[in-house]
């Protein structure tokens, strides 16, 4: 009973109040059936603290994860090293218990490490402006969305096929319940022809059109020239928004800034953040300076109190708490501050020599691999990031690779029609990170060989 707060004698005065004779008794309403008899469970005997640590770690060491396997998963979430000084800072009192800074005057640490933030994306992504934050990438999609109506004051979004399926489907929703239309570009994809196809996305630009959404490099890890979405954007007068998975691309390739962006969204997961099981993430919401009053979440400043001293401040804070709630940019109620300090304190340390190096491995890998591949197995066309689409002759061809990998403790690949319902079963997504060695792409050729 050494964690139950209530003895005997308590159970049998609160059974008295209520007129009943056992504990059993306050079950009456759950039919027989359904209920256990004392015992039926049989539970081991009880163990001492010291046997239960052991007897737990060693249940924990069977479980395969990317610390102990090979890794080639990606698809939103990816492996990227995190240095021990990132999970330091964040567990420091200050960054791990901060709330919202409202006021100014006992919140400068807080305040200086999202500024910080904010810069190093705006940076990174070749934007004027970022917030401080949102939860994750698929909402920022669609309220990048929200901020296009506003702006163009047009009602019809067009989304490429090629954006992250989840994306869409965030995107989808926070529509469906709003005047205007929703498109979304079919890429017909089939055999290799895994990307984004400009000319049909450019094709579904009309007058109406607030805002084309592109993702770049696109969920099949391919990259492509955003220029003639650009003019179009242009002659229609709406806006380009570019979507982001995994944003340590960009210190390797162009920029969606360097790109035209107006609006650039998309995940900061890879900068410093475990994948967690998929949570929690960090949103990135970044545009150019005309449109900074109608983004949504925070933005910090730097201002000079009145000796002059540097302070920071936050600036910009357009959400239902704070005014009328039919005037308010957004509904985001929070943001990821533990998460910006984390994506901060990674891209400090990591520099700009750091992300291209970890962009650079990320990129070789992948091409390693498909330099290498067997005849049997396909890769999409066309210039590839560190992420593309495996083809295999048949669903059959792809579970045989998949069941010999599993013996060698690799994550070969996600299939396909688990995230993109629409493809078909013989395609795997597969990813590479700067965690991926020449032994992990040994071993994923190897199991290739045993699957013909």
């Amino acid at each position: 009973m050494r964690f139950l707060p209530h003895t005997e004698t308590d159970r049998r005065a609160m059974l008295e109040t209520m007129g009943l004779a056992t504990v059993r008794d306050l079950f009456a309403d759950v039919p027989a059936e359904f209920q256990m008899d004392a015992g039926s469970l049989e539970l081991a005997d009880a163990l001492s603290e010291a046997g239960i640590v052991r007897k737990f770690t060693r249940a924990s060491q069977k479980n395969r994860n990317a610390s102990n396997s090979a890794y080639f998963l990606g698809g939103g979430t990816y492996h990227h090293f995190v240095p021990a000084v990132v999970d330091y800072v964040i567990s420091r009192g200050e960054f791990l218990t901060a709330y919202t800074p409202y006021q100014p005057e006992i919140s400068q640490g807080t305040l200086q490490a999202l500024f910080e933030f904010q810069t190093m994306i705006a940076r990174l992504t070749g934007m004027d402006v970022s917030n401080a934050s949102m939860y994750e990438a698929a909402t920022a999609t669609a309220e990048a969305a929200l901020m296009a109506r506003r702006v163009t004051r047009k009602s019809r979004v067009v989304m490429a096929g090629s954006v992250n399926p989840r994306y869409r489907s965030v995107t989808a929703n926070y529509l469906s319940r709003l005047e205007g239309e929703y498109v979304e570009v079919g890429m017909g994809q089939s055999g290799t022809n895994f990307g984004t196809d400009l000319e049909k996305v450019i094709d579904a630009i009309d007058a109406t059109t607030a805002c084309v959404i592109v993702q770049y490099p696109d969920f099949y890890g391919s990259v492509y020239d955003l220029a003639p979405l650009r003019a179009a954007c242009d002659a229609a007068k709406c806006l380009m928004v570019v979507a982001f998975s995994d944003i340590s691309a960009f210190a390797l390739i162009e920029s969606p800034g360097a790109m035209g962006a107006d609006i650039a969204v998309g995940s900061g997961q890879s900068l410093g953040i475990p994948m967690g099981f998929g949570g929690p993430h960090l949103g990135l919401f970044t545009c150019k300076q005309k449109y900074l009053r109608q983004m949504p979440g925070r933005v910090c400043g730097m201002t000079s109190d009145v000796n002059g001293k540097r302070g920071f401040v936050l600036t910009l804070s357009t959400r239902e708490q704070h005014i009328r709630r039919e005037k308010a940019t957004s509904n985001i109620c929070s943001n990821q501050g533990l998460m910006c300090t984390a994506a901060a304190t990674y891209m400090t340390l990591m520099g700009d020599a750091g992300l291209a190096r970890v962009a650079r491995h990320s990129a070789a890998a992948l091409q390693s691999l498909l330099s290498q591949l067997p005849a049997h197995v396909s890769a999409a066309n066309g210039a590839r990031y560190n992420e593309t689409v495996l083809s295999f002759t048949d669903k059959s061809a792809r579970e045989r690779f998949l069941a010999a990998a599993r013996t060698q403790d690799i994550f070969a690949g996600i299939p396909l029609e688990q995230i993109d319902p629409a493809a078909a079963n013989n395609h795997l997504l597969v990813a590479t990170t700067e965690m991926v060695e020449p032994t992990d792409i040994t071993g994923f050729l190897a199991a290739l060989e045993v699957a013909k």
